[in-house]
């Protein structure tokens, strides 16, 4: 048994659009989602210049393939696979993904209680993509697409255990900014 989700027409007559190459269906689609894709890119590459190049490089991709999507599942989902595997592309490419960088281990859990109030998701957001691409790179794929391990080696070329080191490092680097950010909201509120 297979299960269906229904798309919604202006959705549904999108794709048909760009299935006959319809430039202003392809627009249409771009406009649509360029925007949600763009964030997905900017998760792996810093460059904001380099992250649309990417985008621009996977919609050509999803125009391209666009008859490979079956109609099952959701369609954001497969292009957005499709943004991440470009991104992927992008870092291996331009062999900037070190996986070997060593940062120092967090030993103070921050009291999240205090960070709680000051810290939002653009702060968040913001010491995720400052992480070494290694970093970033595994705790995107495994934290927010929701990718195990096995298929973040399988993607990058590595080893089970070198994805879930960097998905350590990648914690404990997010922990320490944590901590860092506690300390200072303590030394600019007198909190001890």
């Amino acid at each position: 048994m297979k299960l269906f989700i229904r798309k919604s027409v202006s959705e549904e007559s999108l794709i048909a659009g760009c299935i006959k190459q319809k430039g202003s269906d392809q627009k249409a689609l771009f406009d649509k989602y360029s925007g949600r894709m763009l964030t997905v890119c900017s998760r792996y590459i810093k460059d904001k210049l380099e992250a649309e190049g990417v985008m621009v490089t996977a919609f050509v991709k999803i125009f391209e393939r666009i008859t490979q999507y079956s109609g099952e599942g959701n369609f954001e989902g497969w292009m957005r696979r499709i943004m991440v595997n470009e991104s992927l592309m992008y870092i291996r490419k331009h062999k900037s993904m070190s996986l070997n960088i060593d940062i120092e281990e967090a030993h103070h859990l921050p009291n999240f209680e205090a960070v709680e109030d000051h810290l939002q998701a653009e702060d968040l957001l913001q010491m995720i993509s400052e992480l070494p691409v290694g970093y970033r790179t595994v705790f995107n794929l495994y934290a927010i697409e929701g990718y195990s391990h096995k298929e973040i080696a399988e993607q990058l070329n590595i080893s089970e255990n070198t994805s879930k080191s960097q998905l350590s490092r990648a914690r404990a680097h997010l922990q320490k900014c944590l901590v860092d950010m506690e300390q200072e909201i303590e030394m600019n509120h007198g909190i001890k």
